[in-house]
């Protein structure tokens, strides 16, 4: 993985506290907005002085509404910015909703002139959606990967807690704005600021953008046969193109009534079973992110036929993939 970069900034004010501009779109995830601001207020309290500075704005300019059904007051409406400030989106459930013309526009604009910008939670999808990280690397959370590779082929998405590529910023939601701010303040002023901050918050083990978001596999599903996991893997690299048991078998040196055992022993289903499991939650992820027809959903998962999809999904989530696209509908 190549090594992040220091945010580029142009025209720093010396001696003057580096202002945060906070655009809190609808629904935003509240765990990043105060994790972060968090972050600032006590580098400025461990310094002895205001380092740091920030500001809310919104859309609409007066509140807005976390996912947590709090509302927000916001200082300003959108506005135009200074050169030195640094753009944090906070956004979090039904991101393509909350991502609007008006928020489109005004990114683009500021990102005209050279303004550091992030996106916090699933925040990335509004950035990738104005253009701001086409041919850079990113993240977003786990449950927006899937919808997020079928849209943004122009971006390198990885799965790590935070990306900085140059002057874009992205965080893969929860806790990760913590580790991101802490990297910024390091970068600003120094490592000992950093974990002075951190030892605030009680934070004892930073993440850097080499850690990744979800646990390994093993660990996530309380696995730990080496084989069993490989096969595991190759399964959920293997979504579109579904590979046989036996194969996946034989790709790790065992034989089929082997690898049935191992799924049976550890996870208590076969191996044909769990690998529907993978494949139905990617076409859910799908169904309810993008607006993706059902037909290409079901090819992006696999299926050779909708009539085969829309069997099996509704087996699993007692539901047909057209009235669980027509609920995200109603709720929206």
């Amino acid at each position: 993985m190549q090594t992040t970069s220091k945010p580029t900034r142009t025209n720093d004010t010396a001696g003057q506290p580096k202002r945060f501009v906070f655009v809190l779109l609808n629904k935003f995830t509240m765990l990043s907005l105060a994790s972060s601001v968090e972050c600032l207020r006590i580098a400025n309290r461990m310094a002895g002085r205001e380092i740091y500075s920030w500001t809310l704005q919104g859309e609409a300019g007066s509140t807005v509404t976390c996912s947590a059904g709090i509302t927000f007051e916001v200082d300003s409406d959108l506005l135009d910015l200074q050169r030195d400030d640094t753009i944090l989106l906070c956004s979090g459930v039904d991101v393509q909703a909350s991502t609007t013309k008006k928020v489109l526009a005004w990114l683009r604009r500021e990102a005209r002139k050279g303004l550091v910008i992030g996106g916090l939670c699933t925040a990335a999808y509004t950035m990738a959606k104005a253009g701001l990280l086409d041919g850079k690397r990113a993240t977003i959370h786990w449950e927006n990967i899937d919808s997020f590779i079928e849209e943004f082929e122009d971006v390198t998405l990885t799965k790590s807690v935070f990306v900085i590529d140059n002057n874009r910023l992205s965080t893969a939601g929860g806790t990760s704005s913590v580790d991101l701010m802490l990297k910024l303040i390091a970068n600003d002023h120094g490592e000992d600021l950093a974990n002075s901050v951190a030892d605030q918050l009680i934070y004892s083990s930073i993440r850097t953008d080499q850690d990744t978001q979800r646990l390994s596999i093993p660990t996530r599903i309380g696995v730990r046969h080496p084989k069993l996991s490989l096969v595991i893997q190759m399964m959920e690299a293997n979504i579109e193109e579904p590979i046989s048991p036996s194969i996946l078998a034989q790709d790790v040196g065992m034989s089929t009534r082997q690898l049935e055992r191992l799924f049976r022993r550890y996870l208590n289903r076969s191996p044909k079973r769990y690998y529907m499991e993978l494949r139905l939650q990617k076409a859910r992820n799908l169904l309810m992110q993008t607006d993706m027809s059902v037909i290409n959903v079901a090819l992006a998962c696999g299926f050779a036929s909708p009539s085969h999809f829309s069997k099996c999904y509704r087996s699993h989530y007692e539901t047909t993939p057209y009235r669980e696209r027509g609920s995200k509908s109603s709720s929206a």
